[in-house]
């Protein structure tokens, strides 16, 4: 996904985990010599295993982006608003190109406030469905 995984480097989403557990899952595997306990390492190497990604902060990224913007951009409404506070191109070109990304409806994308409408709805509902803390009242 080009725009939209532009949109989640650019909050901060990492889903490469496996670099994390092979780190986390190493120092275990030097823990083997006891033969006697092969329970015991087993524990270890469990423990280190929950190291899942956590959830991105959305909002607040979001928010301290906003206070630090001079303008008065509003990305709780608007995909334009959105696309501009997190430096990315916000023409109606690329909003057009996100939503066939994404797979906007025939219908919406026929009427740009339409389009826009179901865009923001989308990447804030794909944001949530991807870990970050997207409250549902923004989406729904």
């Amino acid at each position: 996904m080009g725009i939209f995984s532009s949109i989640l480097a650019k909050l901060g989403f990492s889903h490469d985990a496996s670099a994390n557990l092979a780190a986390g899952s190493a120092p275990a595997a030097g823990t083997a010599p006891a033969a006697a306990a092969p329970g015991a390492s087993a524990i270890p190497a469990a423990a280190a295993a929950p190291a899942a990604i956590s959830a991105v902060d959305v909002v607040a990224k979001l928010e301290s982006l906003a206070t630090a913007n001079p303008e008065k951009l509003n990305w709780k409404v608007s995909i334009v608003d959105l696309l501009k506070l997190l430096g990315l191109d916000s023409s109606f070109a690329t909003r057009k190109e996100l939503a066939t990304e994404l797979g906007c409806p025939a219908d919406k994308m026929a009427d740009s406030a339409q389009m826009n409408m179901w865009l923001h709805k989308t990447v804030l509902e794909k944001l949530a469905a991807n870990g970050g803390n997207i409250p549902a009242d923004l989406y729904a």
